[in-house]
């Protein structure tokens, strides 16, 4: 049971990334690009640990270290290039942020500590509860702030 949420949770990290990248290509907006950038890299470490977990890709500790290092640092900027309510037909964010600026730092804040507060990955079977840990945050957010 245990095995089959951590397949669900990464097979859903992949499908959203594999959304979000043609968006990005469009976007024109230098604001939303730099938005873009830095979920890109969220997304991109997401994948990265879900791969591993599901055996698409070798475990490596030190790249499951650095994915979950790179989704606090930019998870930190998120508030910030979020703040100016900018547009761009390319964009997935909705403008429920902005109607709802404090919950949506909440969120973005959760995200942060629950990858701050991941303890030093050093074998496979640990990226399940990792994920759990980061994925629900990112859910919560996206099914609130994202475009579906």
């Amino acid at each position: 049971m245990k095995t089959a949420r951590i397949l669900a949770l990464a097979s859903l990290v992949s499908i959203t990334m594999a959304s979000g990248l043609a968006a990005h290509e469009d976007a024109t907006n230098p604001v939303v690009i730099k938005r873009m950038e830095a979920m890109k890299a969220i997304g991109g470490s997401m994948k990265t640990l879900s791969g591993m977990a599901k055996g698409e890709m070798a475990f490596d500790a030190a790249k499951a270290n650095a994915a979950v290092a790179t989704i606090a640092e930019n998870g930190m900027t998120v508030p910030t290039l979020f703040e100016a309510n900018e547009t761009d037909p390319a964009t997935e964010a909705l403008p429920a942020i902005w109607e709802n600026w404090d919950d949506f730092v909440k969120k973005s804040e959760d995200m942060v500590m629950a990858a701050k507060g991941v303890a030093e990955i050093t074998e496979q079977g640990a990226l399940g509860a990792v994920l759990g840990q980061i994925g629900g945050t990112c859910k919560a957010c996206h099914d609130d702030y994202r475009k579906k």
